[in-house]
Formats: C-alpha cells, structure tokens, sequence
C-alpha cells in the first residue's frame, strides 16, 4: 500500500512537534517559514527544489 503525503504536511507536523514537544516558541517557527518564503524568491530557490527533490527520490527508492 502506498500512501503519498504532501511535503508541507510532513513539515508541518515536525513543526507542531516541536512546538508541542521540544517547547520552540510558535513565533520561531513562523520566522523560520516566512524565511523559507523569502528564500524561494531568490537564485538559490532552483538548487533547494532539485535537492529537496533528489533526497525524497532517495528516501522513496526507485520503483521500477
């Protein structure tokens, strides 16, 4: 059975993991995503996208 995530949801539950869990303030964790927003605006954003990609491609393994 497969069972296909959105990578914002994932992350999203790590964050209110560690708001529940670890104690980060909720403001961290809304300057760390507005931060990620910001960054998606610059040059680097291509480079963040094909490695994002290629360690979920990693994680998954190949189905062939």
């Amino acid at each position: 059975m497969t069972v296909s995530l959105p990578l914002v949801f994932v992350l999203g539950l790590f964050a209110w993991g560690a708001v529940k869990f670890l104690g980060v303030r909720v403001w961290v964790v809304v300057l760390i995503a507005l931060f990620g927003f910001w960054l998606s605006r610059t040059f680097l954003a291509p480079a963040i996208e094909s490695g994002t990609r290629s360690g979920v491609t990693v994680i998954n393994g190949t189905h062939n």
